[in-house]
C-alpha cells in the first residue's frame, strides 16, 4: 500500500515527507508505548500512536519506519516535523481515535507481521 493510499484512508493531513507519501509500506503497528516498538515490532513500515515528542521519531528511526500517523487530531512541533524531515520521515496527522484508524488500514489490507487473515 502507498502512504498516499493511507492519507487518503485516514483524512490525513501530511506535515512532512509529501516527497515520500509514493513510498511502498507492507505492515503497520498502533502503540504509545515506545518501549513495546522497540522491544516487539519489527519490519514495521508505519507507526501509529498518541504519544506526541521528538522520542516517537526517534524510535520511528531506529525501527526504519516510514512514516507516522498521530491520532486523536494531534499536531507535531516544529522540533518533531524538522527532525522526521531530515530522517526521510513522513509524519501525518488523523482525527481518528487508535482503534478506528489501525481498524481502517486493517480491513484495506495493511497487516501487522503475521496477522494477515
Amino acid at each position: 500500500m502507498k502512504i498516499s493510499e493511507i492519507q487518503q484512508l485516514l483524512d490525513a493531513k501530511v506535515h512532512c515527507g509529501q516527497e515520500h507519501l509514493d513510498q511502498e509500506v507492507s505492515s503497520a503497528c498502533g502503540s504509545d508505548m515506545m518501549s513495546d516498538v522497540l522491544a516487539f515490532v519489527k519490519d514495521q513500515a508505519v507507526l501509529l500512536t498518541g504519544l506526541l515528542n521528538l522520542q516517537t521519531v526517534r524510535t520511528a528511526m531506529m525501527m526504519d519506519m516510514k512514516c507516522i500517523v498521530f491520532v486523536r487530531g494531534k499536531v507535531p512541533d516544529a522540533n518533531t516535523i524538522e527532525l522526521a524531515g531530515q530522517s526521510g520521515i513522513v509524519l501525518m496527522s488523523t482525527e481518528n481515535r487508535m482503534y478506528q484508524a489501525c481498524g481502517k488500514l486493517y480491513n484495506a489490507g495493511l497487516y501487522t507481521e503475521g496477522s494477515e487473515q
